[in-house]
């Protein structure tokens, strides 16, 4: 059978109808994302398609990372658009603080403010950026800080409050052993209202000590502070305090013992309170020259010769008005055992300096130990001369003052490059 034929130009219509119910077609059944993606502009205003751009925002440490470094590098990066907004806290024992940061002026990069994290610390960044086409992306990362297995934390005189003498030395004493000693020394800052230069110098491992060039100012306000909180002190220990105490210098007094004529002269503010008879350390147990400074103060104390290498030669149990002067035992105390005619005459002692006292003290004693008692601040300045025996040693008690000025700065174990704790 032949097929009907229609003439040229009806079949030239019939395909144009043809072709444009296919085209309608086509329009009717497209998917719903091929509609929005022919309809998103290339470049245009911003749009708040939620679909994440896929890497565009870069959190370093990555999300889920652990043992991360107090030095590690924590910032957020996109490879192109904007961040709009970086918001990050740390979490340690369930209490949520925010981090502190900014983004760069290219809105590319967001950095916290503080150079390192913290240790034993979980980490929650939530990020929001932009691409260059306007979508909008976010991010959320947690990660965690190295936890170190051993800390350390430094017990530091004078207490917090107090108010002391001109002499007083500040003096830090470890819980373990410092190795990284420029690390640690960096991150304590000692400073002085009004302001003064003052320095670090190491005694050992475990001790660190700053002092003033000369005697605090009377009146001053001296502040220490501990920035140690995950500071490397050795191989796997990190210090754990952060916190700023302060203490009052009070007024300015030295006491001079002479042995040779068995007297110490007290002068406050460059004038003399008086001059009291005293006995020192007596042949072969001569007390320690040099300057020294009180480091307690006790109404009254036992004092054994056992403790000091002096075996049963004495033992005291109520020794009234004790002042320490060094570690190894020199006190400046009351003694009421010596016939009174010793003072100002002979020296007898193990090595302390004695005052004439009563044996049972109290309120309204008046005696020269009672008097001197009263009138001395833990960190006054007592010097002793004339005794024939070495200087103390700078690391016994707060015998630092023995040192000049550039030996006391060679015992830091910063550079010159860096400056003086107490120099802004």
């Amino acid at each position: 059978m032949t097929g009907f034929a229609l003439p040229r130009a009806l079949r030239g219509l019939c395909a144009l109808a043809a072709l444009a119910m296919f085209c309608g077609g086509c329009a009717a059944e497209a998917p719903r994302e091929a509609r929005h993606h022919s309809a998103a502009p290339v470049a245009a205003t911003p749009s708040d398609d939620p679909r994440p751009v896929a890497g565009l925002i870069r959190v370093t440490p990555r999300d889920g990372a652990r043992d991360v470094r107090a030095a590690d590098r924590f910032e957020v990066r996109v490879r192109q658009g904007r961040l709009e907004r970086v918001r990050a806290v740390r979490i340690r024992d369930g209490v949520r603080r925010p981090v502190a940061g900014r983004i760069s002026a290219d809105g590319r990069r967001w950095r916290p403010a503080a150079s390192r994290v913290a240790l034993a610390t979980r980490y929650a960044v939530d990020v929001v950026a932009r691409d260059a086409a306007g979508h909008r992306a976010t991010e959320h990362a947690e990660f965690r800080t190295y936890v170190p297995a051993h800390r350390f934390v430094a017990t530091v005189a004078p207490a917090p409050g107090a108010t002391v003498g001109t002499g007083m030395i500040v003096s830090l004493a470890f819980s373990r052993p410092v190795v990284d000693r420029a690390a640690v020394e960096r991150a304590v800052r000692v400073t002085a209202r009004p302001r003064t230069e003052v320095a670090g110098h190491w005694f050992g491992a475990y001790r660190l000590d700053f002092r003033p060039r000369r005697r605090w100012a009377p009146g001053s306000l001296v502040t220490v502070d501990l920035r140690l909180r995950d500071v490397r002190g050795a191989p796997g220990v990190y210090g754990l305090q952060r916190r700023s105490s302060t203490f009052r210098v009070g007024r300015d007094q030295v006491s001079t013992v002479d042995a040779a004529t068995h007297t110490m002269t007290v002068v406050r503010g460059g004038r003399t309170l008086r001059t009291v008879p005293v006995t020192t350390g007596g042949p072969g147990t001569e007390t320690y020259t040099g300057r020294m400074v009180i480091t307690e103060k006790a109404p009254v104390i036992r004092m054994n010769g056992d403790t000091v290498g002096f075996g049963g030669a004495y033992d005291i149990k109520d020794v009234p008005h004790a002042m320490r002067l060094t570690a190894t035992g020199t006190f400046l105390h009351g003694n009421y055992w010596v016939p009174p005619g010793t003072f100002g005459v002979r020296n007898v002692s193990h090595g302390c300096v004695g005052l004439r006292d009563a044996e049972h003290v109290g309120v309204g004693t008046t005696t020269p130990a009672a008097w001197f008692y009263d009138a001395s601040l833990v960190g006054d300045t007592v010097e002793v001369i004339n005794t024939g025996r070495a200087p103390v040693l700078p690391d016994n008690g707060l015998g630092g003052w023995n040192l000049t000025w550039e030996q006391w700065r060679a015992g830091s174990a910063l550079g010159r490059a860096d400056s003086p704790s107490g120099v802004d």
